[in-house]
């Protein structure tokens, strides 16, 4: 099935590709492009990692709706394991307590890694600490890695030790 466009369909796809920031949506326009240019649906496939039926459906979807059409619905992943209401609950455990008061011993932060651990004491899931970031940015809160400063150092052995090391560096072995 071979399909030719004119030369302002193919600049109006072309624009649409170069304005386009979404990986999976330039691939469509870019398929589309191709199929269009005169290229069959199995060569537009192998060139662009999509297979010849989705080359195919994506040009029936031009034809009817134009460009418009194209972009694709989102994809709406794995269904969450925690209920929102315990979502909402842990939430407020994290924003509202330390980890001590929940029965994590001498401990004062919430990390991602005691957060799972009360997950899975809760509610018997376990989460990857990548799990576990997201989820909480899905919830509205931010996740930073903890950084230690120390409040009584020595400006003086600071500085010191930095002009010392400036010196090493420079040092040829």
């Amino acid at each position: 099935m071979r399909t030719r466009a004119s030369q302002e369909e193919l600049n109006e796809i072309k624009n649409a590709m170069n304005t386009e920031k979404r990986a999976r949506i330039f691939k469509r326009y870019q398929a589309l492009y191709l199929f269009l240019s005169g290229k069959t649906c199995k060569e537009v496939a192998s060139i662009v990692g999509i297979t010849a039926n989705t080359v195919c459906n994506l040009h029936k979807i031009y034809q009817k709706e134009g460009l418009e059409g194209i972009p694709d619905k989102p994809i709406s992943g794995r269904p969450p394991r925690l209920t929102s209401e315990q979502r909402v609950a842990l939430k407020q455990v994290i924003i509202n307590k330390v980890p001590s008061e929940v029965g994590f011993a001498a401990e004062f932060n919430w990390t991602a890694g005691l957060i799972g651990k009360y997950i899975k004491r809760e509610y018997g899931y376990d989460y990857s600490i990548r799990g576990i970031t997201g989820m909480l940015e899905r919830m509205g809160l931010s996740y930073t890695r903890p950084t230690y400063v120390l409040a009584q150092a020595d400006k003086q052995k600071q500085e010191q030790f930095v002009k010392d090391f400036e010196q090493v560096k420079k040092t040829p072995e």
